[in-house]
């Protein structure tokens, strides 16, 4: 018999140095992090990071080969059996039986729960109506879009209120409005005080949602902390400039080039844009505007920006990346 699951006091996802092999690949190396409960913890990183790979073995269809992990107090591989009844897993694909409609989904996940029908048909009305799916309840799921799809997915593990809620990259391939939804869910699992670890490859999901946020590169945890945290690795605030003609890049290159060191101007990959660190703020941004007006030169915009996560994913990763030719 499963003894019930310790105090967990403030988290209810501990991994401690994770490793999963496949054949000589180690795919996930050494992986560690902690979710407080009833926060949004983001797994940011690009495809074959180790994301999925991970959340496998945190919701047990993965063994370990090293390291332990708890979920909600339990051992994903001592309690097994215990775990899966506190979690609910949501991958980037639909698990519905798509001959059933909306609420005849939701009634049998209910039934696979231990609802009797009457409570397990009462809680599908709830969920229809909280993920306003009512007027689909009754409409076959393979005629639902995929914005709809993935939210009757979601509402199906939450039949029986989870501990802790996986959603591995559950936006892959929708529409920016059914996007909209799932995060829309997302925040409302926080509120219920749900526990939520959501993998993305998406910078902004992943800004916008996470309370805290785990940056994964071939299988090790390269950086972790808030949004905030990990745009202060960047060098602060910078200055952009957008000149009316990309011809003009060059020539703003040269006007700027004593305020900076050399390599911390940089013009963008589309070659639309070129920025660098405002070090005194506000008065670079004068500077540069100055300089640019005297010269003739015609701008789209100016401005001063913060680093975004797109800056801090770059810069963790740069290190690791094999340079482009350049021609």
């Amino acid at each position: 018999m499963t003894a019930p699951a310790a105090t967990t006091g403030s988290h209810s996802v501990i991994a401690e140095n994770l490793v999963k092999k496949f054949g000589d690949f180690t795919a996930v190396d050494n992986i560690s992090f902690s979710v407080p409960t009833g926060t949004v913890l983001g797994l940011l990183g690009p495809n074959g990071a180790g994301k999925t790979t991970t959340v496998n073995m945190l919701a047990t269809l993965l063994t370990p080969d090293g390291g332990t992990a708890s979920i909600a107090g339990f051992d994903v591989i001592k309690d097994r059996a215990a775990v899966r009844k506190s979690i609910m897993l949501t991958g980037q694909f639909a698990a519905l039986d798509e001959s059933l409609t909306g609420r005849e989904n939701l009634i049998l996940f209910g039934r696979l729960m231990g609802l009797r029908k009457v409570p397990a048909a009462h809680r599908a009305d709830e969920l229809l109506e909280a993920f306003d799916l009512v007027e689909a309840a009754s409409r076959r799921v393979g005629k639902f879009s995929g914005g709809m799809r993935r939210r009757i997915d979601i509402a199906c593990g939450l039949v029986v209120r989870p501990e802790v809620v996986f959603l591995d990259e559950p936006t892959t391939g929708l529409d920016p409005r059914s996007r909209q939804d799932v995060w829309n869910i997302i925040s409302s699992l926080r509120d219920l005080g749900i526990t939520t670890l959501l993998t993305t490859q998406y910078l902004e999901e992943a800004d916008l949602l996470s309370d805290r946020i785990v940056v994964i590169d071939k299988g090790k945890v390269i950086a972790e902390g808030t949004a905030d945290q990990l745009k202060e690795q960047v060098s602060g605030t910078f200055c952009e400039v957008v000149p009316s003609y990309p011809d003009d890049l060059h020539r703003i290159e040269k006007l700027l080039a004593d305020m900076v060191p050399a390599d911390r101007i940089r013009i963008d990959v589309s070659r639309t844009s070129l920025t660098l660190p405002a070090v005194n703020s506000t008065q670079t941004l004068v500077e540069i505007v100055r300089r640019i007006d005297a010269a003739g030169i015609k701008l789209t915009d100016v401005g001063l920006r913060r680093p975004s996560l797109d800056d801090v994913f770059l810069k963790l990763t740069e290190s690791t990346e094999v340079p482009e030719a350049r021609t």
